[in-house]
């Protein structure tokens, strides 16, 4: 069976049976693809076993990378390109070179989060979503399970779980 494709759906009303269910799932050895709401659930993702994100590390390498190009770009313009003595000060005075260092950095660090983000989260302008149940944005919960991943376990077996877990639907999706 091709992987990411064909899924289990488990829908669940509140979030405090969702968190309660996605400890039962994964304690019973099934592994879950994801997890969707209609709003931001408070320790989901300890409960998934997610890691902390590394987008602050990329951040603040694109905005060293913005303090690196602002500076020596002011620099070199000051200092060979066209030198201009302004105020009576030096050709490479640094002060002057702080607000717009500042405003490359923050520039160049925001552009690069989005786009990291953009990468990783595998968001696409031409990309269509992926809508498991459309109720997920309303007011359902949605654990989603990828069958090709828990082969070793049977769909009964797995439906079983997730209604012992407190599901009110059970559903079988599909994506070709």
């Amino acid at each position: 069976m091709e992987k990411d494709t064909h899924f289990i759906l488990g829908v669940y009303d509140d979030e405090d049976v969702l968190l309660h269910a996605v400890e039962q799932v994964r304690g019973t050895g099934v592994k879950i693809h994801e997890v969707y709401s209609p709003y931001p659930v408070h320790g989901l993702e300890h409960v998934l076993g997610y890691k902390r994100s590394k987008l602050p590390i990329a951040a603040f390498l694109f905005g060293l990378l913005g303090t690196t190009l602002a500076l020596t770009m002011q620099f070199y313009m000051m200092k060979f390109d066209w030198p201009m003595i302004i105020g009576g000060k030096d050709h490479g005075a640094f002060p002057d070179f702080i607000p717009v260092t500042f405003e490359l950095t923050v520039l160049l660090a925001s552009f690069g989060m989005v786009a990291v983000f953009m990468i990783v989260s595998n968001l696409k302008p031409w990309a269509q979503p992926r809508i498991f149940d459309v109720r997920s944005t309303d007011d359902k919960h949605i654990m989603a399970i990828d069958i090709a991943n828990n082969s070793g376990l049977e769909l009964d077996k797995i439906k079983e779980i997730l209604t012992s877990s407190g599901a009110t639907e059970v559903n079988n999706k599909s994506f070709e």
